[in-house]
């Protein structure tokens, strides 16, 4: 066995890995950024090397510096964890010629399956189906478009060395090959070095399911079950859980026997992934087809240690060393469900945009992961488990995916699973950056999803014009009025005690009016109850003041409540949703009607930048003319780039910035007239 293991990533995997290679007796060594100097995972290492400037691009995708940083520490192999060096061939070559060993896959397998173009061509070659599509290299803009013609469309734009939902466009007519061919040519060499794109026809309303491949060097290679993830935003993954509600076992057996008949053409071992695209609207499951392979860990591999039991990366350190699997096809069971929700830095409430900065705060609902090698360990604590890599007062860096943590449930049921998420959600405390967790709650409430009739589709389908917020009940809205008056007549109560404000006789307010999101409702104070329009509430709650969050048990259920102070009330955030709560007591709410409302300015003569990021172009200047839908400028953010375009048709008045500037969030880009 290895006696010292370099992870050559960072973040949440490089943690995961460090804990497991720790329960495992063995050292580790991180590698780190400028940006990463103070990151957590740097610190639970044995040894950490500095490697580089911030950008990936000068640091975690020089795989010089990464084997000089082995070779000086004596690390005797390399773990990539997901992305950066994890499927390229020249990197695990070069740690073959100094005698340090890849923990991941043979290389010729890496050729074979990583690089898309080739993995068809094999996947063609071996009987499997695949999705048509033009297999090869793509000259030009002109030759995208002739092809995509003939295919038909709609078409998907990929990046030959792409993954984790970067470098890909959906093109719906010649128009958009036109303007995205290019885009998807320079994300694919910014992000993987790599600027070669393929095309192929878009299967419309697909569901998306991946196999778990696990091999050894002595030619054993099995399957551990599906996993479902279907629900994605611009390709990239939100939601994952295991099994997928739509798969049978007859389905099972026959994707599983399928991918594992791929992955031994080409001799593979260690872990492994084959992603399918299956027509949900076959029951049978045989419309299924190839899409790619990943050579690596995926980021969502919790959810089937969940339900398998199996630690992924325990085994691929094994199987590194040349240990032979312990187990065999017959041993893999399911075992309950288990859901995965990433929680990104992006804001929901602003079309998704990504999200950058320090975390001002950072309070998970359990803590962290920890490997303590126990079977059920790996579902976290009571099924809820939170694996990170950041940590309160640290930045979330312009430069690296936007993920802040991943949430993982298990229950015996998925309705069991997914129900610990919304609790587990409601109890997710972040501050100073825009976060998705209101979205991926309201995902796990909506009817849709609970009835498991997924596709790639289900997020632009069911929030066509953005998110606003989960939808919320009127008994809901009940429930929160209630929580409201107690909070209010206790921090009454305790302003009241505070001397020279109140005096000591002034009983506090017991008669309240409530307006939740725009609802109005009456709320008393009893000694033994709580009365909301008359009606009595059963509510148990523990406050105190200056509480950033409270549980109230509210009958036979319990709602957890974020709380953020407003010049008027608070605001409560909860299942999903950001409400309003303006607090008045009752004798002069009233007079609340009489207050004058202020306007917001009017900002549609502006081009506004809407996250922080780099001006990459500018695509007119003073003077210009410009129509309503014409791209003005493209800002790119964490390794996306991101079209604005104008609102009207209008005058370029005014230039404040030039291409190459890197640009805060709402700085003025033009001013039209």
């Amino acid at each position: 066995m290895f006696k010292k293991i370099l992870i050559a990533n960072r973040g949440e995997i490089a943690c995961r890995v460090i804990k497991t290679a720790r329960r495992m007796g063995i050292q580790t060594v991180a590698v780190y950024s400028d940006a990463d100097a103070r990151a957590p995972f740097v610190k639970m290492a044995d040894e950490a090397v500095h490697i580089g400037p911030s950008p990936a691009s000068e640091s975690y995708l020089i795989a010089d510096k990464i084997i000089a940083a082995a070779k000086q520490t004596g690390a005797d192999a390399v773990h990539p964890g997901y992305g950066f060096l994890s499927e390229r061939t020249s990197f695990a070559e070069a740690l073959a010629k100094e005698g340090i060993e890849f923990i991941g896959p043979p290389v010729n397998a890496i050729a074979a399956m990583g690089d898309k173009i080739e993995s068809k061509k094999l996947a063609l070659k071996a009987g499997v189906n695949v999705v048509p599509g033009f297999v090869g290299e793509i000259e030009d803009t002109e030759h995208a478009v002739r092809i995509s013609d003939e295919i038909g469309y709609p078409v998907m734009m990929k990046a030959s060395a792409g993954g984790g939902g970067k470098g890909m466009r959906l093109a719906y007519n010649e128009k958009d090959v036109r303007e995205g061919f290019e885009a998807t040519k320079r994300e694919g060499l910014n992000s993987f070095g790599d600027d070669r794109v393929f095309i192929e026809k878009f299967i419309l309303n697909p569901r998306h399911i991946e196999i778990q491949i696990l091999g050894d060097k002595h030619g054993n290679v099995l399957y551990l079950n599906e996993r479902e993830c279907s629900i994605q935003r611009r390709h990239q993954k939100v939601v994952e859980e295991a099994p997928s509600p739509f798969v049978t076992e007859k389905m099972r057996k026959a994707m599983g026997e399928q991918c594992v008949a791929l992955s031994k053409a080409v001799g593979y071992y260690s872990a492994g992934t084959v992603e399918l695209i299956v027509s949900g609207a076959d029951p049978s499951g045989e419309s299924f087809y190839f899409l790619e392979m990943n050579t690596r860990l995926q980021v969502e591999h919790p959810v089937t240690e969940c339900i398998t039991g199996v630690d992924l990366v325990e085994q691929m350190i094994r199987v590194a060393a040349g240990e032979e699997l312990a187990f065999t096809q017959d041993d893999v069971k399911i075992d309950g469900w288990a859901i995965e929700n990433r929680v990104y830095a992006e804001d929901p409430y602003r079309g998704f945009l990504p999200s950058t900065g320090r975390l001002v705060r950072y309070n998970p609902p359990v803590e962290g992961w920890t490997d303590d090698g126990a079977e059920n360990g790996r579902r976290g604590v009571d099924g809820i488990r939170v694996d990170d890599g950041v940590y309160e007062g640290g930045e979330v860096s312009m430069f690296y995916d936007p993920m802040i943590a991943k949430l993982i449930t298990w229950g015996e049921t998925r309705d069991e699973a997914a129900d610990k998420q919304i609790a587990a959600l409601d109890a997710f405390e972040i501050e100073g950056l825009g976060h998705n967790i209101d979205f991926v709650s309201a995902i796990m409430q909506h009817p849709r999803f609970r009835s498991g009739e997924l596709t790639t589709g289900f997020i632009a389908e069911e929030y066509p014009d953005g998110f606003t917020g989960a939808a919320s009940s009127d008994e809901l809205k009940v429930q929160l009025s209630a929580i409201a008056g107690f909070i209010a007549s206790a921090d009454a109560d305790r302003a009241r005690r505070i001397d020279g404000q109140l005096g000591d006789t002034l009983p506090p307010p017991h008669k309240w009016q409530i307006v939740v999101d725009g609802a109005a409702h009456k709320v008393k104070i009893g000694h033994k109850s709580i009365k909301v329009d008359g009606e009595k509430i059963d509510l148990s709650l523990a406050y105190t003041p200056g509480d950033r969050f409270v549980e109230a048990e509210i009958g036979d259920g319990v709602l957890g409540v974020k709380l953020a102070r407003t010049r008027a009330g608070w605001k409560m955030t909860t299942r999903g949703r950001i409400h309003a709560v303006r607090v008045l007591p009752q004798h002069v709410a009233h007079l609340a009607d009489h207050m004058i409302e202020k306007v917001p300015p009017d900002l549609s003569r502006f081009l506004i930048c809407p996250m922080p990021g780099l001006l990459v172009s500018l695509n007119v200047q003073e003077g210009d003319k410009v129509e309503a839908g014409q791209p003005l400028a493209v800002v790119e953010a964490m390794k996306m780039e991101n079209i604005l375009r104008a609102e009207k048709s209008a005058t370029v008045k005014k230039v404040n910035a030039k291409a190459g500037e890197s640009l805060a969030v709402d700085a003025i880009i033009l001013e039209l007239e």
